[in-house]
Parts: C-alpha cells; structure tokens; sequence
C-alpha cells in the first residue's frame, strides 16, 4: 500500500510515516468519525495535511465532523464521476426507502425549525410504522429494505420516541423502533450535504418555487443542466415508493 503513497512519505521520518498511516487506516475503516485524540495525525495541522495529499491520491478526502473529530469520504468531483449518467450503487426500493427515512427523519424538521445545521445523522427518528405508512411496498419488503440499508452504515435503529396520542402511559415504553441516517452520512463533505438538501426537495417537491429555485441556479453553473420541470434521475421512483406522501 505504501508505494502508492510513496511520493507523500518519502521524506517523513519513520514515527511519521506511521503516525500517518495509522490515522489513514482509522479515518477510512472506522465506522464512527475519530476523534483526534486518538490519532497523532489528526491533531498536528502539518501531518494532517499529508495525510490529506494521501486521500487525494485515491480520490478521498478529510472530512471534519465538529471541532475535533475526522472521517474521510469521496472527493466532490470523484462523486459527481461516479454517479454520472444516473449511476446507484443501491437497487431503487433501497434508495426510495432511505429517501424516505431521510426526509421525515432531517428534511421536515430542518424546514419546521426544529433541528438545525447541515448534518444528516441526527434529527427526529421515523417508526417503522411511519414508514409503512409512506410507502406502497409490503411490510416483509420494506424490512429486508432497512435490514440492507442498516448493513451498509446507511440508516441506524434507534428506540421510536413516544407521540402523543399513543395509547396510555404505561403501553408508550413497549413501541417498536424507529430509523435515523446511519454514521456514513458523516462521509459526506460540505458540498455533498448540500446537494443531498437540494435533491430532496427535488425528489419530495419537484413542482414547488424552491425545486424550480433550484434547478435555475443549477442551469446558471451547469451548462446542458435540465429543462425547467424535469425531474432529477431517481425522483419518479422515490416518487413512487413514497405512495401517500406529502410534506
């Protein structure tokens, strides 16, 4: 692995070099971001930097998450490279489901004034029972759908918070469980949680002011970018998927 990073380590002394490679393999393999007090690496500024120039050589780079903890994720325009053309790693019930965790459990509360930031791991966890609700695929599908997206870091089962109205206080404390993103969302860099924003309007509000806010500074960057009213690649499925949604 090294000859591969050799133009960035050559001139570090050894303590260096693996200082750095250590800090390498934690921000790539770790499921969680790293705090820098675990890593050399990540601390000092002029060894982080190294460690940057050595993501940028496979197309990844550092991604902060808060003040003092890393990750690393996909440069910007190796994402754009890998998902041209209309290109998913994930099979269209999974992309429309994780759609669907991502709009009730950050989208609506970030437009209700409830959460803020630009993070996509934390906000109001969804119920399965809501999800069921939102979509018109079968309960043993949807399932095996979250199963799939949890395995890939995706989306993550956290304990469903009681609502009102859910029967009498003693049953509240026996309600299934409820889904949020999943720790691979802290992948994301600054530019990609901004896309990500803009795509799920896209996908939940094509025909809304903001979607075609949207798609005119698109147009003004983009050359060739799509007519006014087209929906982005992936939309109509999650459309679909969706059934009675409405936000």
């Amino acid at each position: 692995m090294t000859s591969i990073f050799e133009p960035v380590l050559a001139d570090l002394s050894e303590r260096h070099r693996d200082e750095i490679l250590a800090a390498f393999a934690a921000v790539e393999n770790s499921p969680e971001p790293v705090p820098e007090a675990v890593a050399t690496a990540l601390r000092d500024a002029t060894l982080r930097r190294s460690l940057e120039e050595m993501l940028n050589l496979i197309g990844r780079t550092l991604v902060g998450v808060g003040p003092d903890r890393w990750t690393s994720g996909y440069r910007d325009d190796i994402a754009a490279r890998l998902t041209a053309g209309g290109r998913h790693a994930l099979p269209v019930t999974d992309r429309a489901v994780l759609t669907l965790v991502l709009i009730h459990s950050v989208a609506i509360p970030r437009t209700e004034g409830t959460l803020t930031g630009d993070a996509w791991v934390e906000g109001t966890p969804t119920p399965v029972e809501e999800l069921q609700r939102r979509t018109q695929l079968p309960r043993g599908e949807l399932r095996q759908s979250l199963g799939r997206l949890r395995a890939a870091g995706l989306v993550r089962v956290v304990p469903a918070r009681p609502r009102p109205g859910n029967g009498p206080p003693g049953a509240r404390g026996q309600q299934g469980t409820a889904y949020l993103p999943g720790p691979q969302f802290h992948r994301l860099t600054e530019a990609a949680r901004r896309r990500l924003q803009e795509e799920l309007i896209l996908a939940a509000g094509p025909d809304t002011p903001l979607a075609a806010a949207i798609r005119r500074r698109r147009r003004t960057r983009e050359p060739g970018a799509r007519e006014p009213g087209a929906r982005e690649p992936g939309a109509r499925e999650q459309h679909s998927a969706r059934g009675k949604e409405h936000p």
